[in-house]
């Protein structure tokens, strides 16, 4: 990793902020994308000491907002003449249901559509760049999960976990059409399953359902070192280069459900995405 390029979002905390040490360490420039300053700065200071000699960067804004997506998308591009990896990494689950600004559930728009968007605007860098890998932070929690797209949105019967296995699984068909789409033009596209990581996860929800997520932190989580495994894997090792497309669980290929290697779904998502960002590849 001496001397590439990394861009991250969701890195000020967690398996996040974590895997950015880590690739820092292994040589590594980091770009982050954040939206709290003051925990911006805490993942600055850990990430210089993690290696000093490289102009790290950070970029504020809400990926939740598809404004906010593009803006960030087009800032980092205009900074970056190249980038070696694109992680995204941010995502939450949230209790109660809410919207966004642009009408969008917001599992849905921080979880989805910000990799989505995000991923668009900083196509033409990647692809100018050799090697070039896009790595997207899936669950296992898509398992048991379809696409509503009568109801992306979520309107009816909201579920906290429903919705957000549902975001899970966007993330794997993203991935695989991504692949799908930029295949022989030397960008990979992959995805992870990181485990259950004792993070900031469910901290933005209420009532029962955040008790219920902090009480199996302590009891079954893994820590964010083991969690940052396999995303560090997929963006520094040798053995994935040429790897596009897959679903990955311990830095090993794993494989996700039938729905989730649906190339109809995956085609019918990215269109409907195309259309609610009003972007087009």
């Amino acid at each position: 990793m001496q001397g590439k390029t990394v861009v991250i979002t969701g890195a000020t905390s967690g398996i996040g902020l974590v895997a950015a040490e880590r690739l820092a360490g292994m040589g590594a420039r980091l770009v982050l994308v954040a939206r709290d300053q003051a925990r911006g700065d805490k993942a600055m200071a850990k990430i210089r000491s993690a290696n000093p000699a490289a102009p790290h960067a950070i970029h504020y804004g809400d990926l939740s907002i598809i404004a906010e997506m593009k803006r960030l998308a087009a800032a980092v591009a205009a900074a970056e003449p190249k980038i070696d990896v694109l992680i995204n990494n941010a995502g939450a689950l949230f209790n109660p249901r809410r919207e966004t600004a642009d009408g969008l559930e917001v599992t849905f728009a921080t979880n989805h559509m910000a990799y989505f968007v995000f991923t668009h605007g900083l196509r033409e860098r990647l692809l100018a760049t050799p090697g070039a890998r896009v790595v997207n932070t899936a669950s296992d929690a898509h398992k048991g999960q379809r696409l509503d797209f009568d109801d992306l949105q979520a309107k009816h019967g909201y579920s906290a976990f429903k919705v957000y296995g549902r975001s899970k699984l966007a993330n794997i068909l993203f991935t695989r059409e991504a692949a799908r789409k930029l295949a022989n033009t030397g960008v990979t596209v992959n995805c992870l399953h990181p485990g259950f990581v004792a993070t900031r996860f469910g901290d933005n929800s209420q009532g029962p359902i955040k008790y219920l997520i902090g009480a199996a932190k302590q009891i079954v989580a893994i820590s964010p070192l083991k969690g940052s495994e396999t995303i560090v894997h997929l963006a520094a090792s040798p053995d994935v280069t040429q790897a596009s497309g897959g679903y990955y669980y311990k830095s090993k290929l794993a494989l996700p459900t039938t729905e989730a290697q649906s190339v109809d779904s995956a085609r019918r998502l990215w269109s409907e995405s195309e259309k609610l960002a009003d972007v087009s590849w």
